[in-house]
């Protein structure tokens, strides 16, 4: 599990990394404190980490990031860990519009 906090070459996270059914790289973004998390099998590694490191749950969105794909589309809001009623997001997407533009803002900025 890796965390980035400074721009990385974004073809470089699908290098050594857990890359599911060759096709996606699970991800984490704290969108308060501005980094992502990735590397794990499961979005709930990734979250519990950043946990640990001081992040709060209310701030961490789980996301894939698509192999194939580019500009936003590389990027899928679809994660168990989005699951929060109390924050009236009721799916695995993120459902906000202003926490996914949050999202690709941060990642746009980490993935060069």
């Amino acid at each position: 599990m890796k965390i980035i906090k400074q721009p990385l070459n974004k073809a470089s996270i699908f290098e050594n990394s857990i890359v599911i059914d060759d096709e996606y790289v699970k991800a984490v973004v704290d969108v308060t404190k501005e980094l992502i998390a990735y590397d794990a099998g499961m979005h709930f590694d990734l979250e519990q980490m950043l946990l640990e490191q001081g992040s709060r749950q209310e701030d961490l969105w789980g996301i894939n990031l698509l192999k194939n794909m580019s500009g936003d589309d590389w990027i899928e809001f679809d994660s168990m860990i989005n699951i929060r009623p109390a924050q009236n997001n009721r799916s695995r997407r993120v459902e906000d519009e202003n926490a996914r533009k949050t999202i690709v803002n941060i990642i746009n900025k980490l993935f060069i």
